[in-house]
């Protein structure tokens, strides 16, 4: 299950969205991770934008693989489902380690 190993990135992002401003989490700036923000809440979340697929190309994706089973997502609002979705929308691989 590679898509699960993705709930990761929306960690960093809800983390980065959430938390400290003009951070850098795994490759991923603030920008970036607020880019990705509209794609993984519901109740109305949207496709990735180009800005987002963008930032997921250079993300760090095994460094934000490794925070799939945090507790922050849902404190965050984020859909881990939703999140493991976005690297495939981006047509991207996901990482083995994930």
């Amino acid at each position: 299950m590679a898509a699960g190993k993705f709930v990761v990135l929306m960690v960093m992002v809800a983390l980065m969205v959430e938390g400290s401003r003009a951070l850098t989490l795994c490759d991923m700036n603030d920008e970036g991770l607020e880019a990705c923000k509209p794609s993984v809440r519901q109740p109305n979340p949207v496709d990735p934008s180009p800005e987002c697929c963008k930032a997921l190309k250079g993300a760090d994706l095994p460094c934000l693989c490794s925070y799939k089973n945090s507790v922050w997502l849902g404190s965050l609002g984020i859909d881990p489902k939703l999140a493991l979705d976005l690297p495939p929308k981006c047509k991207l691989q996901m990482p083995s380690v994930c």
